[in-house]
Order: C-alpha cells, then sequence, then structure tokens
C-alpha cells in the first residue's frame, strides 16, 4: 500500500523533526535528496550539464538553492532564477553563491535562454501554504519549463498543484520527479496533473504512527488480497457472485459485466435477467435463469448494467437492496436510485454493505447536494450520508466508505473511455465482493486490476471492452 498524508499530519511531524534535528539539518537532507535525485537521472559526463532552479521565498527555494550548490559541486552549471530575490533563502544564496552558482533575477533578459538550454530544470517556486492559480511571474517560468525539454524535478511537491486536494488551476509544474519529504502528500495521488516518479525521503519525519489521509494500492497488496484456492476448494467455497443486470434493448451489457465476474475467478457466477441465452453463448460456464428470484444463493450481488429504468428494473433493484448480502449498484441500478432515495436509505438502515460506482453525472444524479469541486471531500460525504462504500470513476478513481477511509487509484489508460468498460469493471468487484473481501478493499482492488487490464490491452493494440477480459489477472 502507498500512504498519503494532509499538509496538517505532515506539518505536525515535521514540528517535532525540527525541534529535534534543527532547520538547517532537515533542509540539508532535503537537498541532498533533490541533488541524488537529479545525479541519478543525469548522463555522464555530468560536468557541464546546465541546471536551472526556480526559486520561489519559501523553503522548497531553499531546499533547490541548496540542491544547487551540491551539484554545482559536481561540475554542473547552475543559475538560480529568483523570484523574489529579497525574500530568497539567506543560506541557501549565500551556500550557490560560494560555490560559482549564478544568480538572476526573473525578469532578467537572458532568463528565457537560459531555462530553454537547461539540462535540468528545478521547481522550488512554492511550498505547502500556496494555492493555486500561481501568480503570473512564476506562471509564466513554469509555462517555459513545461515547454522545454529538460528534465524536470519538483521539490516536495510541483508548483501549481494544491497538496491537500490535487487540484489545479492553471499552469502546474509538469515533473519527470517529485521529491518529496516525510510523507507522500494526498494531492500527490489525486492530481490530474504530471507529477512524475514520487521519491519520499523521510528526512528525519516519522510517520508511522500516523493514520494515513489516503492510500493507494500497489500490485503486490492486490496480489496478496485475492484469494488463492487451497486444496480442498470446491465452486461453493471460492465466492458465489450474482449478476442481475441486461434487458431486451441491452443485451452486451450483462456480457460484458458477467465476463469482467468470470475472469476475476470466482468460484461460481450466477446470471439472472433477460439476456441468460446471450450469456450463456459467451459464458457457458455461467448458470443463469431469467429471475434472480430462482437464481439460487449467492455472496453478493451486482445489479444494473443495462437493466433499464422502467418498472421492471425498479422492482428488480428494490429485490436486490433487501437481500442480506453485499450488493454493487452500478449504470441503470444508478439512475434507478436517483429517482428512488427510499431504496438506499432503507438499505443503510438495515446496515447492509452497498457498493456504488458512479461517473461523475452518475454521481450528480444520485447525490445532487454534494458538490463535485473537491472530489475527495466529494466522495467521503456521499459515504457518509449514503452508508455505502462509494467508487468514483475518473481519471484517479477515488472509494470512500462510511467510516472516512479512502483510496485513490494509480493504474488506468485512456483505453478504459470506451462503452462496456465500467460493466467489466462492476463485475469484477462483485466477484472480490463474493470471494469475501470488504466492500472498501474490493472495490478498491477492483480499481486497480481493471486499471492494470486497461494498460496491458493498450500496449497489446486491443481496443474495446471486451478486450479486457483477456487481461484481468493478478498483478505479476
Amino acid at each position: 500500500m502507498i500512504n498519503a498524508y494532509s499538509v496538517e499530519q505532515i506539518r505536525a511531524v515535521e514540528a517535532i523533526a525540527l525541534a529535534r534535528d534543527g532547520d538547517v539539518t532537515l533542509m540539508r537532507r532535503a537537498s541532498a535528496a533533490v541533488a541524488l535525485a537529479v545525479a541519478e537521472r543525469t548522463s555522464r559526463p555530468r560536468p557541464g550539464k546546465r541546471v536551472v532552479l526556480l526559486v520561489g521565498s519559501g523553503n522548497n527555494g531553499g531546499d533547490a538553492l541548496f540542491a544547487g550548490a551540491m551539484l554545482r559541486g559536481r561540475g554542473m552549471s547552475v543559475t538560480a532564477v529568483l523570484l523574489q530575490p529579497d525574500k530568497a533563502h539567506p543560506a541557501g544564496l549565500a551556500a550557490l553563491r560560494r560555490v560559482g552558482g549564478r544568480i538572476r533575477h526573473h525578469h532578467a533578459q537572458d532568463v528565457s535562454t537560459v531555462i530553454d538550454q537547461a539540462d535540468v530544470v528545478i521547481d522550488g517556486v512554492v511550498g505547502l501554504a500556496a494555492k493555486p492559480p500561481l501568480r503570473p511571474p512564476a506562471a509564466a517560468l513554469i509555462e517555459q519549463a513545461n515547454a522545454g525539454s529538460a528534465l524536470r524535478v519538483a521539490v516536495d511537491l510541483p508548483s501549481g498543484i494544491e497538496p491537500d486536494t490535487g487540484r489545479v488551476d492553471g499552469p502546474a509544474f509538469l515533473a519527470d520527479v517529485t521529491v518529496t519529504f516525510g510523507g507522500i502528500k494526498s494531492g500527490l495521488l489525486l492530481a490530474d496533473a504530471q507529477t512524475g516518479t514520487i521519491i519520499c525521503d523521510p528526512i528525519g519525519m516519522d510517520m508511522s504512527d500516523r493514520p494515513a489521509e489516503l492510500v493507494a494500492m500497489t500490485d503486490g497488496a492486490v496480489a496478496r488480497l485475492i484469494p488463492t484456492p487451497g486444496p480442498g476448494a470446491d465452486k461453493f467455497t471460492g465466492g458465489l457472485v450474482g449478476i442481475l443486470a441486461g434487458s431486451p434493448g441491452y443485451p452486451g451489457a450483462p456480457v460484458l459485466c458477467t465476463g469482467g465476474a468470470v475472469r476475476t475467478r470466482p468460484g461460481m457466477v450466477r446470471y439472472a435477467g433477460k439476456q441468460a441465452a446471450a450469456v450463456l453463448a459467451r459464458w457457458p460456464e455461467v448458470v443463469a435463469v431469467d429471475d434472480a428470484a430462482t437464481a439460487g444463493q449467492v455472496q453478493a450481488w451486482v445489479v444494473g448494467p443495462g437493466l433499464g429504468t422502467d418498472g421492471a428494473a425498479i422492482a428488480q433493484l428494490r429485490w436486490a437492496l433487501s437481500r442480506d448480502v453485499p450488493v454493487l449498484v452500478d449504470a441503470d441500478g444508478l439512475t434507478v436510485l436517483a429517482q428512488t432515495h427510499s431504496l438506499l436509505a432503507e438499505r443503510k438502515r438495515a446496515g447492509r454493505p452497498t457498493v456504488l460506482t458512479p461517473h461523475d453525472r452518475e454521481f450528480a444524479r444520485v447525490f445532487p447536494d454534494i458538490d463535485l469541486d473537491d472530489r475527495l471531500a466529494a466522495v467521503r460525504h456521499a459515504a457518509a450520508v449514503s452508508g455505502a462504500t462509494v467508487l468514483l470513476k475518473g481519471h484517479r478513481t477515488l472509494v470512500a466508505a462510511p467510516d472516512g477511509r479512502a483510496t485513490v487509484n494509480l493504474t488506468g489508460s485512456s483505453w478504459l473511455a470506451t462503452a462496456g468498460s465500467g460493466d467489466v469493471l462492476s463485475g469484477v468487484i462483485g466477484s472480490l465482493l463474493a470471494s469475501g473481501l470488504t466492500p472498501l478493499l474490493a472495490a478498491a482492488a477492483g480499481a486497480h486490476l481493471h486499471g492494470r487490464a486497461g494498460q496491458r490491452a493498450q500496449a497489446a493494440g486491443q481496443a474495446g471492452a471486451q478486450a479486457l477480459w483477456d487481461h484481468l489477472r493478478s498483478p505479476e
């Protein structure tokens, strides 16, 4: 698992480290981490390589200056571009001057040329207290750095990204590498902007006793979560998932959803709906019936893909939500749920586990009073008021449990933006729910597997949602 923390949490631990080790020691550790990251990614010979520091008034600017002094010691040519010369970190500035580093004001005539010719640009413009958008002089420097071909390294957080939410308003530094300190900031995992490879150096800060604000799955964590059948396993011990989907007008959705469930390897998949023949034609191992009431026992239900929104669909959703097993609601099921909020309220009162998997427009229909400007806050609020685990699809898919725990998914590909992709995801998560994973873990692991499948399909040049079936496997 990757743990990320809020600025408030980071600041609290930083205060302890500062009281123990002092500001100078922490800054030198941070700058050494930045300098090492640059040196490791700069081809030999390093002497003569041109490094430009974009320096603001805060400690990140100081870190950049000290890192520049260290790189100058390796023979690199270092120029610091100061946004506020009178507020630049004095000790850092002195250290760079002592080793022969050059200093430029941001409005100097040759600054554009210096940035354009750089081999490396280090962003130390703003710190954790800054909120986007950047001021015009900083924004201009960032845009010029982004347009060049230099290696771009951010100090602690790329300038222009809000550290808690990942929000971007205007230009943001497009980092190839972000060297962050103490703990990973939540915004680094949430940002739509480019944060690159994230290197976290503790620099003497211990976050181990702090609960993570946000968690991201890794391949290893997902592989450990997915059950492996033992010697005595049979089809009834591997998890029985039920798929309640499809209607006369939508024959494809239940086939895609069922495929997602089958390929996630439960013990058995049961299908109930009007497309039993279509499902069996592609998945003969599935037990298929027309009526959910006759489907038999399952350990989780997936309801909604291609279900329709008529009276029959409402009745089917009502029936599924009355069951005592976990229920995932997706697609048309969410549209019906938006029209009949009492169904979700009844489910919450009964304390039955529920997973909702909306994209932004579906979220707005189900939760019209929740603003999506801050997506993490929105998905947490939705989970709290609904009593359901909510998966909000997007470039960074978020999952929140009713108790506030949240995860962000870091896998995925633009190839997932295709019709039917969400149906496959529902089947995957439903299968994991049936295996016994909690709703939060099932949704987070399912999103990770689905994202990896999208990446593999893209690498293989295979388009379309059904291509995901062949790439749904445990991470290697």
